[in-house]
């Protein structure tokens, strides 16, 4: 390996190569096997500061090189690394936090440890998840006789899985103890018997949500978890050398040299688990489901270089092309393209090769009827050839690396208009100005910075276009979009409905999601797709495009927002695909819970997330 901090080193590059996710923490964990008595075997390491991830990695070199120096470990001797480093392990976790839920503190990042003097119950566990009924799973717990901590998911799901490797550690013990083991020698027995996969079996038997689960026991023991429906991502990578799991394909493609068929996806409802002697198996923990992956991890969140996502968000941009043609009226002469933020560009270059295909079409039909007509000419050819055709730029410029959509509420809207700055002099007078985005959510961005500085450049008419469709419902299964009132196309449709005189679906609505949730969570449906009804997608997009109108500038041209259609959105991303935030049908009962929960909440005027809510 060329080094004894070799896991260390590739455990930093592949959160590296992942915290675009979003990051307000990090956290990182190691457990040591066949340590010796008195001697600790599992660590945790977590943060929240600004740039969180380079200051633990740095703290963490800066002690282990501080030992070199003073002769404490000899880099020649990996024992004395494992023995005196705290991450110089065989077992290393990391994760970055994406807040769903909780606080933003240290203290709620991830891994979440559970210590005991027994190895087989110490529990480090972290994950890429929301469940959406912690409330009830928190209750099974009282109703158990524990006392659990309303602080985050991620302590339920801790305690649930604590409690069943409690019960099969302790059923293990109490039968060797009767069968007269030596004490000594009780600790390895247990560590070979216990039965992970069962384990996971019994506590996930209530979960509803999207969730990837890590977990490891403190005797080495390791398992990895996806969703039944495969809401969230997971990957693994099995080699000679290492096996390692990771959101995303591509750094495990990238840290490790692997090829892209040596990475596979971790199956939904499956669970991977390796015995602290490196036995993997890989089984069923929940029955099967039909799979409904996120599709905003292949819109927005996991990096564009994954071969696939860099596929289907092309497509997703050429999927546009007969809108924004629309739009334009079709002249590429008087039309500039460009994007914002840089997770757009992918679509982007999908775009502008649809735009140039049909241009060229264009072309084609035109020469092939003057020829026909006998009147091809050098000045048509020179209009057709030498003229009117799409034309890029970046016009937008992003000054400082933050998230906005889903950023901290604190503090947002004083940041938003100082995110983005602009090319002058691309844009002519008389010129439409088309911007491609990935996704409008709230629609503050749009308003407070990006369209009163694309109206610095003076064009005619500003086309956005979302390679979303309209987010229309909450999400509640690991994406912070939870509170109904603040997504632009909800807030168009209560104004459409108070503009055409049905306020009363406003309160008929808000009856029958009372109703929904005092129904058993298996038979509630969404009742807030009812508002949606009276009106098509364009003319909710027609009144969006007015409520995003740049105030209190001295421009006065047009501004109309595209989204992306659903059934193009499904051509785009072959196989099943996940979208209950612009449809409404969510994947489970939870979901239904959720945003009947979230519709009351904003009818009753309380801000918060519809699945944080207390006992």
């Amino acid at each position: 390996y060329g080094s004894a901090l070799w896991g260390f080193n590739k455990l930093f590059l592949l959160m590296e190569k992942q915290h675009n996710r979003g990051q307000d923490g990090v956290g990182i964990g190691c457990a040591k096997l066949h340590m010796p008595l008195g001697s600790p075997y599992i660590f945790r390491k977590r943060d929240s500061a600004r740039d969180s991830l380079a200051t633990l990695f740095r703290g963490e070199l800066k002690r282990f090189n501080k030992m070199v120096r003073k002769g404490q470990i000899d880099l020649d001797d990996p024992e004395a690394i494992k023995r005196s480093f705290e991450f110089g392990g065989e077992i290393l976790i990391g994760h970055l936090r994406y807040g769903t839920s909780g606080q933003f503190s240290s203290g709620s990042c991830h891994p979440y440890l559970r210590r005991s003097n027994w190895p087989t119950r110490t529990l480090m566990v972290m994950g890429n998840f929301n469940m959406t009924n912690t409330r009830e799973l928190n209750e099974h717990l009282i109703e158990r006789g524990q006392h659990p901590v309303f602080g985050t998911d991620t302590q339920t799901v801790q305690e649930e899985i604590g409690f069943h490797l409690d019960e099969a550690h302790t059923d293990i013990y109490r039968r060797l103890r009767d069968e007269g083991m030596a004490g000594e020698e009780i600790p390895k027995r247990i560590s070979e018997e216990i039965d992970l996969m069962k384990i996971v079996s019994e506590s996930a038997r209530a979960w509803d949500g999207g969730y990837t689960i890590c977990g490891v026991v403190g005797n080495g023991d390791v398992f990895v978890l996806r969703d039944p429906r495969g809401i969230r991502p997971c990957h693994m990578l099995v080699t000679e050398d290492v096996i390692a799991f990771a959101s995303e394909r591509v750094p495990l493609m990238t840290v490790f040299e692997a090829e892209q068929d040596a990475v596979q996806e971790l199956d939904p409802g499956a669970v991977a688990t390796i015995k602290s002697d490196g036995a993997l198996a890989v089984g069923r923990f929940a029955p099967e489901e039909p799979p409904q992956p996120c599709s905003f991890e292949r819109i927005y969140f996991s990096r564009g270089n994954d071969p696939d996502i860099y596929a289907e968000r092309k497509a997703m941009g050429a999927a546009l092309v007969p809108q924004v043609v629309k739009s334009i009226g079709g002249d590429f002469e008087k039309t500039i393209f460009s994007f914002v933020p840089n997770t757009a560009e992918t679509a982007y270059y999908g775009l502008m090769d649809g735009l140039r295909i049909h241009r060229r079409d264009e072309v084609k039909r035109d020469i092939l009827a003057a020829a026909e007509n006998g009147t091809v000419g050098e000045d048509l050819l020179d209009g057709l050839i030498m003229r009117n055709w799409p034309r890029g730029e970046k016009v937008a410029h992003k000054d400082i690396k933050m998230r906005t959509f889903i950023s901290q509420e604190k503090g947002r809207a004083q940041l938003v208009s100082h995110v983005y700055d602009i090319t002058y002099g691309v844009v002519n007078d008389g010129d439409s100005l088309v911007v491609l985005d990935d996704s409008i959510v709230r629609g503050t961005t749009l308003k407070n910075s990006i369209l009163k500085i694309l109206a610095r450049t003076n064009p005619r008419k500003i086309v956005i276009c979302s390679t979303a469709p309209q987010i229309r419902y909450p999400d509640c299964y690991g994406i912070d979009m939870a509170e109904l009132g603040k997504f632009i196309a909800f807030q168009a449709t209560v104004a459409l409905l108070q503009r055409t005189g049905r306020r009363r679906l406003l309160e008929e609505t808000y009856d029958a999601c009372l109703a929904e949730l005092a129904k058993p969570r298996e038979e509630r449906r969404n009742c807030v797709q009812r508002l949606y009804e009276p009106f098509t997608a364009g003319e909710i997009s027609a009144e969006i495009s007015r409520m995003v109108y740049p105030e209190e500038l001295d421009w006065h041209g047009e501004v109309e927002v595209i989204f992306q259609t659903i059934e193009n959105l499904h051509a785009s991303i072959p196989g099943p695909c996940g979208d209950w935030y612009f449809t409404g049908n969510y994947p489970t009962p939870g979901g239904y819970a959720t945003v009947n929960a979230a519709y009351v909440n904003w009818h009753r005027g309380v801000a918060g997330r519809s699945y944080d809510l207390p006992l």
